[in-house]
């Protein structure tokens, strides 16, 4: 294990500690996929709580950790893994002063920017973009030096407004894909999915880019579930959402819902 990630896992069971020793809730930064991976896989003798993770919508990639001690439990309280009032990070939504002059901006234009400022990638979610929008997820300290502070995406100016969870709905965009494949494995669906050969595609399962339900997966012949959600790191992430039917010739046919 290389250093930085000895690093976070230390981090993540000294969270849990301090969860189980003092009964209160804590909360990691935003996790990233392979950060998410580790804390999935630590040894239970190094976490002393349960855990949940959120990261403000279903399909979120980016999610923090809540430790949370048994004694929730003891007392009668319960802990909903999504609930957004306890979570410590908010909603903005970046808006261009003058849509008339906006450009189309990209997902890497927002994140440009907002990291010019000098925040860490760890404080914020999610960026989503909408057209000439995007909706940020961030850390609520730093929601109101976001607010003054992100006046200008590239050439555009911009405002910023602050979204509730009540009011927040988003739906993601996706092209349903329908094909044939010889088993649910892993390296098929992934093949099914980005139009690709299976040989090309395995190198990012054995490459370490692939997961399933935010969990490192490596193996080839991994059987994927129905609703499993697939992220490939530069890639994309799709849904595998069961079998259809069986051909003559013993193939499947089955459904993906990839995500654009």
């Amino acid at each position: 294990m290389q250093k930085e990630e000895q690093h976070l896992e230390k981090r993540l069971s000294e969270l849990s500690h301090l969860a189980y020793s003092r009964d209160i809730v804590t909360y990691s930064d935003f996790l990233n996929l392979n950060e998410l991976n580790i804390l999935h896989t630590m040894p239970k003798d190094k976490l002393y709580t349960e855990y949940t993770t959120f990261g403000g919508y279903a399909l979120a990639e980016r999610q923090m950790a809540a430790f949370h001690p048994d004694a929730l439990s003891l007392r009668g309280e319960t802990w909903y893994e999504e609930d957004p009032v306890n979570y410590p990070f908010s909603i903005l939504k970046i808006l261009p002063q003058h849509e008339k002059y906006a450009e189309e901006l990209t997902h890497r234009d927002y994140l440009g920017a907002i990291l010019n400022l000098g925040i860490d990638r760890s404080k914020l979610g999610d960026i989503l973009t909408e057209g000439k929008q995007a909706i940020i997820f961030v850390h609520s300290a730093l929601m109101a030096f976001l607010k003054e502070e992100l006046t200008r995406v590239k050439h555009t100016q911009v405002f910023l407004e602050e979204i509730g969870f009540d009011d927040f709905q988003y739906t993601p965009r996706y092209q349903e894909i329908k094909g044939t494949v010889a088993s649910v494995r892993l390296d098929s669906l992934l093949s099914l999915a980005f139009s690709s050969s299976r040989s090309k595609l395995s190198g990012l399962i054995e490459g370490a880019k692939v997961y399933v339900n935010g969990r490192l997966i490596t193996t080839n012949s991994y059987q994927v579930k129905e609703d499993d959600v697939i992220s490939v790191r530069g890639y994309g992430k799709f849904q595998y959402k069961g079998r259809l039917s069986k051909t003559k010739k013993g193939r499947i046919y089955v459904s993906v819902y990839k995500y654009i």
